[in-house]
This record gives C-alpha cells, sequence and structure tokens, in this order.
C-alpha cells in the first residue's frame, strides 16, 4: 500500500514494478544487474481517485500516460533497485499530490474607464513625440 495523503492510499493491486537492465555506462553492473525500476499504476481503474483529479492527473503525466489508462513512470537514476524503487514511488505520489490540487477559477475583469483614458492619453502624446522626430520643412 503506498500512502499518498492521510485520506488517500493506494492499493498493492493497483501498482505493477518491473525491474530491467538501466541503459547508460556502468559496466558489468549495467549488463548484469536490472536495477532500473517501471512502475505502473492503473490511474483509470482506481476507486482511490475522483474523476477531476484523474483529469488533472493525465493532463501532468503528458507521455507517461498510456491509451489503457495507465501512469507508468522509469527510473534508473542509481546502481540500487530498492533506491529506484523508492524515487518511482515518490515521483508518483508527488504527481497525485499535485494532481489533488484544483486550480482557482479565474475570475474575467476590464480595465477602468480612467486606466483605459490614462493609456490612450500616454499613446497619443508617444506619438505626438515620434510625430516631432520627422524632417523639418521649409515654408
Amino acid at each position: 500500500m503506498l500512502r499518498i495523503t492521510d485520506k488517500i492510499a493506494l492499493e498493492d493491486w493497483e501498482l505493477t514494478e518491473q525491474f530491467v537492465r538501466a541503459s547508460g555506462p556502468g559496466g558489468q553492473n549495467v549488463n548484469k544487474v536490472s536495477t532500473a525500476v517501471e512502475l505502473r499504476f492503473e490511474a483509470e481503474r482506481s476507486p482511490a481517485l475522483t474523476p477531476p483529479v484523474k483529469a488533472r492527473l493525465r493532463r501532468l503525466a503528458g507521455r507517461r500516460w498510456t491509451q489503457e489508462g495507465a501512469l507508468v513512470l522509469f527510473c534508473d537514476e542509481t546502481r540500487s533497485q530498492a533506491r529506484n524503487r523508492e524515487i518511482a514511488r515518490e515521483r508518483l505520489a508527488e504527481l497525485i499530490r499535485k494532481a489533488l490540487v484544483a486550480p482557482k477559477r479565474r475570475i474575467a475583469t476590464k480595465p477602468t474607464r480612467a486606466s483605459q483614458r490614462r493609456r490612450i492619453e500616454a499613446k497619443k502624446q508617444r506619438g505626438s513625440v515620434k510625430a516631432l522626430r520627422g524632417k523639418v520643412q521649409d515654408d
């Protein structure tokens, strides 16, 4: 069980971990030991998350979200399988915590009439300054 907040905890059946060989340099350790972890969270089927949270999680996950509705996280930062597993679980928990925060609704506002007037006056003044920069004409 993975605890996200006091009220939200993910069950073991929702998480699948698969250990694979890490890429990159590392010599014999990389060639022999499967230290990288691929954590798969069945987000779409999860009873712990509400539909709005799932929608926000899908947007935050981006390419890590599969067509089946699962979230796939990959971690191969360290040489330790256990530490990579912890990092992947921490990343999942952090992503879900971000999705729990509902964004504030933006209230559309209009500029005041006085501020519109000040803006137009400033534009006119700037335009007149620029107009005076032209060539001097002989009469």
